[in-house]
């Protein structure tokens, strides 16, 4: 399996914030941009950012309840109309920045949903959570291609999940078409798509200067759990009985800047300078997924091979082609 796929020793733990991560970096002169980065990770991931002296841009669905959120943070983020599970609100965010010359610097497809209880599907007929966590992002970048390009040294990070270990590609109903639904199966396999994306994005990109990578920000207790009852979520440990979340990063229950500071640390760290299509967390690479056990019985997760493998990476990238109508990144006029 790839070489590159090893912990660098980095010094930051699972403890580490995005002050910690961003703490010297000055990103004046570059643009972000990160989907859902108005609530939860993304927001923090975007505030850091700014302050870093980063121009940030923010698509969003409901564009005034994103502008309220971000306006509460500060640092000047803008916020403008994007729908992931829309095509042609994509093709009309991404033609704006293409055609106004900007360089996109910093590409994070943060956003997602997670567990959803019922099978719902997009316009194009594909099962939500892999339309909005992989086939948005999917055609998100493929269409900002000529911006990222423009950059001259792009970075393009996924967030994904160690939840990729609940489930590979179905490569032969990857839409629930034959098989019973099961949302925690289907965000599974949405997050195994990212870390196989970042894998193919890194390989189409790194002659031209950009690099892509994927992370674990940790188990963090935000909006995406709103289809997780609370009494499950208590029971898991998650949450106290206050109902508060349980800050515990050595059990991986992080708080929100402790979750973040992977998302920074991926899009601006030099300790990443020319590397790629690897799976990140705690600010760090991640090790392989061994089936390891750990002296109280836990189980040591790093990434599991069949999300960082080159051929299924090209495989994902030519079924979501398929599902999408985008060819890639061939440079279209959109």
């Amino acid at each position: 399996m790839r070489s590159l796929q090893r912990p660098l020793g980095t010094g930051y733990t699972a403890h580490s914030t995005t002050l910690d991560v961003i703490r010297g970096k000055n990103l004046a002169g570059q643009l972000a941009i990160v989907t859902g980065g108005h609530a939860g990770l993304g927001l923090e991931a975007a505030r850091t950012l700014s302050e870093a002296g980063a121009r940030v841009i923010v698509p969003a669905r409901a564009v005034d309840r994103a502008r309220r959120a971000v306006a509460e943070v500060g640092g000047g983020i803008e916020v403008r109309k994007m729908d992931l599970t829309d095509p042609a609100s994509i093709d009309s965010f991404a033609r704006e920045i293409v055609q106004s010359g900007l360089a996109v610097n910093i590409l994070i497809n943060n956003a997602g949903i997670m567990a959803s209880p019922i099978l719902e599907r997009d316009a194009r007929g594909n099962e939500l959570q892999l339309s909005t966590n992989h086939l948005g992002h999917f055609q998100l970048t493929s269409r900002l291609w000529p911006a990222l390009r423009r950059a001259g040294g792009a970075r393009v990070v996924s967030v994904s999940s160690l939840g990729h270990h609940l489930s590979g590609i179905e490569w032969d109903d990857i839409n629930f078409e034959k098989r019973a639904y099961d949302g925690w199966i289907a965000y599974g396999q949405s997050k195994t798509a990212n870390i196989l994306f970042a894998v193919e994005v890194d390989r189409l990109g790194r002659d031209e200067g950009i690099r892509s990578f994927s992370l674990h920000p940790g188990g963090i207790v935000t909006g995406l759990a709103r289809h997780i009852p609370i009494e499950q979520l208590k029971e898991a440990g998650n949450l106290g009985r206050d109902g508060e979340p349980v800050i515990d990063p050595d059990r991986d229950m992080k708080s929100i800047p402790q979750g973040a500071a992977t998302h920074v640390w991926c899009a601006a760290s030099q300790q990443l300078d020319g590397m790629g299509g690897v799976f990140c967390l705690d600010s760090d690479i991640a090790a392989l997924d061994t089936g390891e056990v750990s002296r109280d019985k836990r189980r040591v997760y790093g990434v599991a091979p069949y999300a960082i493998d080159p051929e299924s990476a090209r495989r994902l990238w030519m079924m979501s082609e398929s599902l999408t109508g985008i060819l890639g990144v061939e440079p279209v006029v959109i």
